[in-house]
């Protein structure tokens, strides 16, 4: 498989960076598909707020009550039922308000967490192949992970700490400054804006610590992803020990960055400590002050202190909660930034779905290149007739598997055209564009699922029967029934408990399932020995019969009887023809004939073993 430079013209993933109100205005309109919800739930909130605000002031009332003075020399013989009520009245609607709340905003949330992750997977599917030769697949899931958390994160400490906070500092300040002294709106005011000022200030100088540790916790799974996939070779060659340095060496840059982040945090948690501190002081001066000059009761100091309390104790968590909304708004850019990736092949506006009628291809002047330097195809032009059979051989690198990756519009020509019964590629949809195309890939990749599932995959819904009947005509059935497990036998990551053999006849198995109009058999037998081979080439050619197809060879042998045969050579078709044209016009295609006969003629008396089954881990 070919892989493609950074100069490519669609930009790696996490490539970027998104300021916050960029992000806030990617998420909102997520929110307000709910806006009835998200209002009612902010009814409810500011309810809870003035229901929690008045406590203070009932608890003000009865500590007056109660206190004797010359116009209530009876204050402790009456008990004042009516206060007491109202105290835990607003006690359970403070809590009533806000669960209500919560219970209201849960779907939103839930559903915009739901629909974004969604719409990522979506997105990532539709991506070109290019894009997904560049990513990282394990620092590309954690950012997914941590941004689908940090938008539940972000809804969370909005609605349920920072917007409650902001109202009660409103009607708190509002309350000091039209039934007290100027000084207690004042101090709280000023307080209120420098702890601020110094939590954003320091939030943001702290922000970049996340960042890094985002990017190094990306990078050190990145490491353990690509090293515990490719567990086979790291054991061929004895290198547990050096996957485990180099993972370290993230896992030690992770936890320099981690003790920066915690070190910062602590001078943020102080400063904050202190300007709390520094503002209760005064508030509580101003009002013993006021006690002591007859200005205030006892119930007013009662009050003051009640109200600096509910105040300061959520404004103690303003910076870890703003910290945390920091955070997850970082998360949240790196995973807003994989739907801001391009889609380089993308359906054309008003694409028609592709009307097969026989199913004939054609490659007109096609030209293509991976990289602007390095072209890849060079004018080629050929058609498959409908119904037909048309062989591509040539030496590796030639661009053979190129041409079923256009095929499959991976891709698009940079000049010329690919047609399907006439109709250009780039005009109709890709859905059924690939619908009308099975294949059978040379290296073949299973999900870590069932052999059921994994055959299922070229008809999701299929019957075990049309599995089963697709299985024995892949010659796979009677393997399949020997497992103790039978179809539910697990193939493990990738399809590593099979044989090379047996996923690739579980390949076949899957295109047939699908019973495509255009077939593609790239190195379709390259994993099986000759006894194998020639079981399945009979059934190949047995499916391809009244299918158009494509077939791209390394054997010559497999392709003899085909009905045309290209030679390719860096990228342009030097020969054309049926087998006996080729061989007669001696040319490439004869010398690579007759040396391929030379080999077989000196490994014919040592025959290869059917693998079938041998070494596979699950036999």
């Amino acid at each position: 498989m070919r892989r493609y430079s950074a100069s490519s013209t669609e930009p790696p993933a996490n490539q970027g960076t998104r300021n916050d109100w960029a992000t806030l205005k990617t998420l909102l309109p997520y929110l307000w598909t709910y806006k009835w919800r998200v209002l009612l739930a902010l009814v409810f909130l500011v309810s809870a707020k003035v229901a929690n605000i008045g406590i203070p002031l009932v608890l003000k009332e009865l500590i007056d009550h109660m206190t004797i003075r010359p116009d209530n020399p009876q204050a402790l013989l009456v008990l004042p039922i009516g206060i007491l009520v109202a105290y835990g009245a607003l006690r359970l609607c403070t809590t009533l308000f806000t669960e209500l709340r919560e219970f209201v905003f849960a779907k939103v949330t839930q559903r915009a967490v739901r629909t974004i992750a969604l719409q990522v997977f979506r997105h990532l599917h539709s991506l070109s192949l290019r894009f997904h030769l560049n990513r990282q697949t394990g620092g590309m899931t954690r950012d997914i992970e941590r941004g689908t958390r940090g938008v539940a994160s972000l809804i969370s400490y909005t609605l349920y700490s920072i917007l409650p906070t902001l109202i009660e500092i409103t009607l708190v300040i509002g309350y000091l400054a039209l039934n007290y002294d100027v000084w207690f709106s004042v101090i709280t005011a000023a307080a209120l804006t420098i702890y601020i000022v110094f939590t954003v200030v320091v939030t943001e100088w702290r922000t970049h610590f996340r960042r890094t540790m985002n990017d190094l916790d990306s990078k050190a799974n990145v490491k353990a992803i690509d090293s515990l996939i490719n567990y086979e070779t790291v054991k061929y060659f004895g290198n547990e020990d050096y996957e485990a340095r180099r993972y370290d060496r993230g896992l030690q840059y992770y936890e320099s960055a981690a003790v920066k982040s915690q070190a910062s945090l602590s001078v943020l948690n102080t400063g904050q400590s202190m300007i709390i501190a520094a503002a209760v002081t005064l508030i509580l001066w101003r009002a013993t002050q006021g006690v002591i000059d007859g200005k205030m009761t006892l119930g007013d100091l009662v009050l003051v202190n009640a109200f600096m309390i509910q105040l300061y104790i959520p404004l103690n968590f303003l910076g870890v909660i703003y910290r945390e909304i920091k955070q997850s708004m970082a998360d949240m850019e790196r995973l807003f930034s994989l739907l801001d990736q391009h889609r380089e092949i993308a359906d054309a506006p008003g694409a028609k779905t592709l009307v097969v009628s026989g199913a004939e291809v054609k490659f007109s002047h096609a030209d293509f290149s991976y990289e602007r330097k390095r072209q890849i195809l060079f004018d080629v032009d050929f058609t498959i007739p409908a119904g037909t059979t048309t062989a591509v051989v040539g030496h590796s690198g030639s661009g053979k598997s190129t041409l079923s990756r256009l095929l499959f519009r991976f891709y698009d020509v940079d000049s010329g055209h690919v047609t399907i019964d006439g109709q250009d590629l780039r005009n109709v949809t890709q859905a059924s564009l690939r619908s009308a195309i099975g294949i059978v890939p040379q290296d073949t990749v299973l999900f870590n699922d069932t052999i059921e599932y994994n055959i299922a995959y070229g008809k999701p819904g299929a019957t075990k029967d049309e599995i089963a009947a697709a299985a024995q005509a892949a010659s796979i059935h009677d393997f399949i029934e020997t497992l103790p497990d039978g179809y539910a036998t697990m193939v493990g990551e990738r399809g590593l408990k099979l044989s090379g053999g047996e996923k690739q006849r579980v390949a076949i198995a899957r295109a047939l399932l699908k019973n495509p109009a255009i077939l593609i058999f790239d190195e379709a037998t390259s994993a099986l020995d000759s006894k194998a081979e020639q079981a399945i080439q009979a059934k190949l050619k047995e499916i391809a019969q009244n299918r158009t197809t494509l077939v791209i060879a390394h054997r010559l042998s497999t392709i003899a009887d085909a009905g045309q045969i290209l030679v390719l050579d860096h990228g342009r078709i030097i020969e054309r023809g049926s087998h006996a044209q080729l061989l007669a016009a001696n040319g490439a295609y004869a010398q690579m004939w007759m040396r391929q006969q030379a080999r077989q003629d000196e490994s014919s008396g040592s025959p290869l073993p059917d693998r079938m089954g041998e070494d596979s881990a699950i036999a």
